[in-house]
């Protein structure tokens, strides 16, 4: 159990001031996340690593000479946002570009994907280095939807010091993925982790069980089976990873990784048996890492991983590097005391709206308000859904975003602004707060369906249908799911579907929208008989099975009060 905290709301940001306090001399706090306190030498590739919360010492703590350059830091479990991945990518660059890399989530894969288009607008360089290591995650031949876990490490550790030897942008890109290609990793789960603030595990494992397969978000296991000895357990490890290994994969490097709470003692008796099966096979491992790397909280279980290696993997893995959490060798002092001034971002210019566009923004902030309230009366249900195949985080997320998003709101319908600036703001500070893939969905939602509402004349039922359906695209289009992948956008294309079928048929936008979040209610309920085809939950398909989709249960929940709103502010009239 997580049992030290303030707030829990608060505990990323609690614990990033700490780590800066504790680490003066290699990280600076930047907005999103941290970078090294003396800056690189002018002209070096720049490694910036990210994920959420719950994994010290990645990804903050492998900041520093020879290895990363930044880190970017999202809440528990929960993928930064794309203004966070940027913030850190600005104050990180040294005018070479900047190599993200990141464990294969969705909402990591969308947040991370937004910073590399905008830096790229912006003539930097930039590009993503997507980790796909879990074994268990996916077949060998779909390499690609794969999650990232401890294989992070290994291929942060690769480019980083790739970049620190020289090596030029797309060199460095390279190299990193050719580690990830050579990579595999597979873990187990004793028992689950519990998010500060909570009383209970995102999952248990049976007394005598094992759960195989496990992320390191907090999912369970793909598969249970009982719980063995430790030499067995070596052997189920070491027997699932050389199932893969490449024709020519004599020389290994490995990581035997501690969740939080098995500890050094247990893998080191787990070591003894894996390091003889292993040169028994023909495999020569070359500097290996017995630990806690890529932790869950307080995660009880472990993970082996191997990377198979050449002439150059081998000396990036042992090339020299100063962190606050991993050291090896000797690294030079950067001899350049020059202050690096963080990049100023220009605010937007504010455009007063005429008063019906203010007396609708002040709609919208109505809302919101109402939605956030909605959103914190469920945040555990939500989390509760969240846990049967995935992290657990969703309701936390929803609550975060959800009040950030009001937070905004109102300090722009404080200067006057439209509706469009409203929700553009709620939409930004939403994705910012929330991150993950509900946040950016939720942002670009929010951003896309102020766009239709006018600033000079009350919203219409057309207007309303017009935002839906943008809304909708802008999910799709980042989202990539479909109908029938268990995400909310088995609720979202009904919604939009059943309101410009309503209004067509001459429904005013109160009606038409509690007509069309019905629809949305009943179909968020009957994703429970689906198995998710992407993100989190879909290695665990089957667990889903019976269990609505959260997405789709908090967009149905949100959908509802909002007509319930609409309603309200048109007093019972045909319009908003």
């Amino acid at each position: 159990m997580t049992r030290l905290y303030d707030d829990p709301a608060t505990f990323t940001e609690d614990m990033v001031t700490g780590f800066v306090a504790a680490h003066p001399d290699h990280v600076r706090r930047v907005a999103g996340g941290v970078v090294r306190s003396r800056p690189a030498r002018p002209g070096k590739v720049a490694v910036v690593t990210g994920g959420g919360s719950g994994h010290y010492p990645a990804f903050c703590g492998v900041v520093g000479p020879g290895f990363a350059d930044g880190a970017v830091i999202g809440n528990i479990f929960t993928s930064p946002s794309a203004a966070d991945a940027y913030s850190v990518a600005r104050a990180a660059d040294r005018g070479a570009g900047v190599v993200f890399s990141f464990g294969n989530y969705a909402g990591d894969n969308m947040n991370f994907g937004l910073a590399v288009e905008r830096l790229r607008r912006e003539g930097t360089r930039a590009h993503n280095v997507v980790v796909t290591d879990d074994v268990a995650s996916a077949p060998a031949d779909e390499q690609t939807k794969r999650r990232g876990v401890v294989g992070d490490f290994v291929v942060f550790k690769v480019a980083s010091a790739a970049a620190e030897e020289g090596y030029d942008f797309d060199e460095v890109v390279r190299v990193a993925e050719h580690a990830n290609a050579r990579t595999r990793s597979l873990g187990v789960a004793f028992d689950g982790c519990t998010l500060p603030g909570q009383d209970h595990p995102l999952f248990e494992v049976p007394e005598g069980r094992m759960g195989l397969g496990l992320g390191i978000h907090g999912e369970p296991g793909v598969s249970e089976t009982p719980m063995p000895s430790a030499s067995e357990l070596a052997k189920t490890l070491v027997d699932g990873l050389l199932a893969e290994a490449p024709a020519e994969g004599g020389r290994v490097t490995a990581i035997l990784n501690g969740l939080g709470a098995t500890k050094y003692e247990e893998l080191f008796v787990v070591w003894a048996t894996a390091s003889r099966l292993l040169a028994e096979a023909g495999v020569e491992v070359v500097a290996p890492e017995v630990g806690e790397l890529v932790t869950s909280l307080d995660m009880a279980g472990c993970s082996l991983t191997l990377t198979w290696l050449d002439d150059e993997l081998e000396r990036l893995w042992l090339a020299p590097a100063d962190t606050p959490a991993y050291r090896r060798g000797f690294v030079e002092a950067p001899t350049s005391d020059v202050e690096v001034e963080d990049p100023v971002v220009a605010e937007p210019e504010v455009v007063v709206a005429p008063e019906q566009g203010q007396a609708t923004a002040a709609v919208a902030v109505a809302s919101l308000r109402a939605v956030a309230e909605l959103l914190r009366d469920n945040e555990d249900e939500l989390g509760r859904l969240d846990a049967i195949a995935g992290d657990g985080d969703h309701g936390r997320g929803m609550t975060r975003g959800s009040s950030a998003a009001v937070e905004a709101a109102e300090a722009a319908a404080a200067q006057g602004v439209g509706p469009a600036a409203v929700l553009l703001a709620a939409g930004d500070a939403w994705a910012s707060k929330a991150g993950g893939t509900s946040g950016v969905l939720w942002g670009a939602a929010l951003r896309s369906f102020g766009d239709l509402l006018p600033d000079d004349r009350e919203a219409r039922a057309a207007d309303l249908v017009s935002g839906a359906e943008a809304a909708l695209t802008s999910v799709q289009r980042l989202g990539r799911a479909e109908l029938g992948d268990k995400t909310l956008v088995d609720a979202l294309v009904p919604f939009a579907e059943e309101l410009r079928g309503a209004v067509d048929e001459g429904s005013g936008g109160a009606a038409a929208w509690r007509r069309a979040a019905a629809v949305a209610t009943k179909a968020a309920t009957t994703t429970a008989e689906l198995r998710p085809r992407t993100g989190r939950a879909r290695p665990l398909a089957e667990r889903s099975v019976g269990t609505p989709d959260p997405g789709a249960t908090s967009l149905a929940l949100v959908l509802t009060r909002v007509g319930e709103l609409i309603g309200e502010h048109s007093g019972g009239g045909e319009d908003q």
